[in-house]
């Protein structure tokens, strides 16, 4: 904790040094953002010291992290003692900060909500240089509801204490397959309320083949799977029917071809993946990858020169209500040609509670959707067209869109949907200068 302070010292030393008025950014190497956003130049904090477990006890089942680490090595840290955070996303460099300010999920989420549901207390940095300890009853309990969903625009969490849950060694996993999407979803509804299992996401493939992946925890296993290697995770969702893994291999089955978006970059043709060392099979490795062509266009410009037809990223996480989640579901497969389409259950652990900036139903279930990928585009179509008719479509669905990617709203709608209202009270109480920019500006700006 010496340490700490003395990270923290010098990290608000570095913001007051910088010239008065002047904008504040994260200067951050790596991010898991999908939009494209604009350098931090000058006014870039360097958090790149933030990133320990500084505290596990495992006889109160928490954790004291500062807000750069990555799952990757709280998993590593809480695992030892039996424990793991009670959600952990699906990718090893999602930060314990980035999924609280924005919104992660997993398969936990339909008994655990989302990481910001399990945090007791945060040390957050204003935009005015200002380190508040923030918690659900202290003076500061607004910002604590109201930071989930802000992206750093009200500040920047630089320690958080959270809620750990207990662990088995190894999840036994079912895959059930389902032809008919109303009841794919009213299994996975039962499922959810039944209490019997730990784990719950699904798989489609198509408008007649979806799965759901049923896991719990155990602690024999006949065999472990292994797919951080030769062997795809989703493709033995299709082969198997049931299947075990170790709990570490289970939390992190989708990183090693990130989801199934590796094959963007073949390494899902066997001759190619023996090439590859198993040390490049992972998550970060192919943002690198999507991070030199946003940069250098070289895959556009050979699409192009081929007569490829122009290409609209369509890279979203959405929520609807589980009542509304086939009429969606039909949507996307009527509209939106991308395949394989995750989904994940998730409810609000705590039905007392709101979080204004991201508002569910506390007594909902809802269902993830989340699509990653590139679909043509028409002549004469504009980019974002596929977007905006996804934007429409949830928001007349009850529905929420997460942020993390490229969003099309204008202000007035944005705001109606993410509470301006509350958002600009806190915005005036906790960075009345405006140093920091606001989540219109970041979040659909892109600045």
């Amino acid at each position: 904790m010496t340490e700490h302070q003395h990270r923290i010292d010098r990290l608000t030393a570095q913001l007051r040094a910088l010239p008065p008025g002047s904008p504040v950014r994260l200067a951050k190497k790596t991010s898991n953002l999908f939009r494209t956003r604009e350098k931090a130049g000058a006014g870039g904090l360097d958090v790149s010291e933030f990133q320990n477990v500084l505290l596990v006890d495992p006889h109160r089942r928490i954790a004291e992290v500062e807000g750069m680490v990555t799952y990757e090595k709280l998993v590593d840290a809480t695992l030892p003692y039996g424990l793991m955070p009670r959600v952990v996303p699906q990718l090893k460099t999602i930060t314990l900060g980035g999924a609280v300010a924005g919104m992660g999920i997993e398969s936990s989420s339909f008994r655990n909500g989302m990481p910001h549901e399990s945090v007791l207390e945060m040390d957050v940095l204003t935009g005015d240089g200002e380190l508040i300890t923030v918690s659900p009853s202290n003076e500061h309990a607004e910002l604590f509801y109201g930071f989930p969903n802000s992206y750093g625009t009200l500040g920047y969490a630089l320690r958080l204490r959270i809620e750990l849950e207990p662990v088995r060694p190894y999840v036994h996993l079912r895959h059930v397959r389902h032809t008919d999407a109303a009841a794919y979803f009213e299994d996975l509804a039962r499922h959810c309320n039944g209490g019997e299992v730990d784990f719950v996401d699904g798989t489609v493939f198509g408008p007649d083949e979806m799965y759901l992946t049923l896991g719990t925890f155990v602690d024999r296993a006949p065999y472990t799977s292994d797919y951080t290697g030769m062997e795809i995770y989703y493709r033995s969702i299709q082969r198997r029917t049931q299947d075990y893994l170790t709990v570490r291999d289970y939390l992190w089955r989708w990183d090693t071809d990130w989801f199934w978006c590796s094959r963007a970059f073949y390494v899902q043709r066997r001759w190619v993946r023996r090439l590859v060392p198993r040390r490049y099979l992972r998550s970060d490795m192919y943002w690198k990858i999507v991070d030199f062509e946003r940069r250098h266009g070289v895959m556009a410009r050979l699409d192009r020169r081929r007569g490829r037809p122009e290409q609209e990223a369509v890279v979203q996480d959405i929520e609807v209500p589980v009542q509304n989640a086939a009429k969606f579901l039909e949507f996307f497969h009527r509209e939106i040609p991308i395949s394989p389409v995750w989904v994940c259950p998730l409810k609000q652990r705590d039905r007392g509670v709101s979080w204004p900036l991201y508002v569910l139903d506390p007594g909902e279930l809802y269902i993830n959707f989340g699509f990653w990928s590139t679909v043509d585009l028409a002549p004469g179509e504009a980019d974002g067209t596929h977007n905006r008719l996804i934007e429409r479509t949830v928001e007349s669905l009850d529905g929420r869109k997460s942020l993390y990617s490229t969003s099309f709203y204008d202000e007035e709608d944005f705001w109606r949907l993410y509470n301006g209202e509350m958002y600009w009270r806190l915005k005036k109480q906790y960075d009345p200068r405006g140093r920091l920019l606001d989540m219109y500006a970041k979040c659909v700006g892109n600045r």
